[in-house]
This record gives structure tokens, sequence and C-alpha cells, in this order.
């Protein structure tokens, strides 16, 4: 089978099955508590040490008295950590739910190499949108925190090492799964927000297409098999339909798949 994980969602795609889901949907519950409980940490914080902060709300370096903390802000404090533990916990049973869904399909599994420290780190270069506003700096780091796409893979990995095998990474600047039509045999670049792929005849989901092919790439995992991707297309596509339609009869589904 084939796996395209991004850092919110994963698309699957095997001989019998296809599947696009969100990554640990079970924390996003936590989020907005979380937030709270970090704001009010912080007001309390700022109303117990007045002297510690500057005019423009910066910390003031050169105070060097002790901080000091209410006990609310400490029943915040053990609140949020409670509230982490759950979002671990709730992380990992979704993901051990979902590797053991995918390994049920198969056991010979490619997957494109990804790198998502790299996506953590805010951008360094500072760049000006066409209003004339500045872009923001942020990119993916609180989304990979919460979703820890890599943790999901790692699971799948020692999974299969128990019957002595690994996922067979591919080589993803050669592979370039988002930019491949297997039909006219070219790449096309895609911006981030094209979320479908337009053949003519038919429109396909961007993230399962590129799991699809993943799939059917070489043993030399630097190369689509075209030939293989004709032979198996008609069998996808009837599989990435009755995909979709179980999406859509969803009350919401992340903006990011395009549904």
């Amino acid at each position: 089978m084939g796996i395209d994980i991004g850092t919110s969602t994963i698309a699957v795609c095997s001989e019998t099955k296809v599947i696009l889901t969100e990554l640990a949907p079970s924390v996003v519950e936590l989020d907005p508590k979380i937030r709270r409980i970090q704001r009010s940490m912080d007001r309390s914080k700022r109303a117990t040490n007045p002297l510690k902060y500057k005019e423009d709300g910066t910390i003031n370096m050169s105070n060097k008295d002790r901080w000091l903390f209410s006990k609310r802000y400490m029943n915040r404090k053990a609140q949020l950590k409670e509230l982490h533990r759950l979002n671990r916990a709730k992380r990992k049973q979704d993901h051990e739910k979902l590797s053991t869904i995918i390994l049920s399909l198969g056991d010979v599994i490619f997957v494109e190499t990804m790198n998502f420290k790299g996506l953590q780190r805010r951008a360094k270069e500072t760049t000006v949108n066409e209003k004339g506003r500045f872009n923001k700096k942020k990119r993916f780091g609180r989304t990979i925190s919460n979703r820890a796409p890599s943790m999901l893979l790692d699971m799948i990995e020692r999974k299969l090492k128990y019957n002595g095998r690994s996922l067979n990474r591919v080589n993803t600047p050669l592979i370039k799964a988002s930019q491949y039509n297997h039909v006219t045999n070219t790449y096309e670049k895609k911006e981030l927000h094209e979320r479908w792929n337009d053949f003519g005849f038919c429109k396909i989901q961007r993230d399962l297409y590129s799991a699809f092919l993943i799939m059917n790439c070489k043993e030399n995992l630097n190369e689509i098999d075209r030939d293989l991707c004709v032979q198996k297309f008609e069998q996808f596509r009837s599989l990435h339909d009755s995909e979709i339609q179980r999406l859509k009869m969803k009350e919401k589904t992340p903006i990011s798949m395009g549904i």
C-alpha cells in the first residue's frame, strides 16, 4: 500500500481499500481549553509580578526579584499539566488504532520521506504579501506537535518489525507524487490550496492520488511505475469515490481535504 502523510491528515491506498482521515482527531477537543488556561495563567502572572514587566508588556530582564505565583496560578498550572497528559494519552490511543487498521490492509508499505522537524521551524526570511502586510513566520509547529505524524510512522515501523519488515521510504524529490500525472506522464507543480486533480473524465482528491502513486512505486524507490498505475487506476477510482462519499456524509471534515 501507499501512504501520503501530512501535518494533520493521512491518505492510505491499498488494493482493497482507501482511507482519508485526520491524524489524532481526539486531541483537537483539548486545544481551546489549553489556550484558555494559558491566557488565565498569563494574566495571573502579570498581576502578581507587575515590576517584572515593562510598559510594552515584555519581560523586564533587569528586575532580579523572585517570581511570585498565586494559588490560582498553581491550580491552573496543575490543570494544564493534566490536559497535556490527556492529550498525549488520546494521541497515542488514536495512533495505535489507526496503525492497526492500516496494517490490516497489508504489510508492504511505501511512504514518502518527510522532514517534520523542518516543517516545525519558523520561517527565517521576512516576506510581505500583496496587501503590504508582513507574512507570518509560523509554519506547522503546533499542528505537528498535536498530530504527531512521525509518531504514527514509528508505530507502524515497530509493528512491521515483528514480522521482519520495515517501511519502504521512497525518494520524495525524485518521485514528486504531488506533481505527477500518470495519464499524461507529466509533472505539474500545484499550489497548496489545490486539493483536486482534474483528469477531464474524473476528479481525484490530491492526497489519495498521491497515496495511489506511492503505492505503485518501483522497487528502486526512485520512480513511479506508470504501467502499474494505468492497470490499477479504475479499481482505485471506484474505491476513491466510495471514500469521498463517506466523507461527504460527515458533519465536518478538515479544510485541507477540500471536501
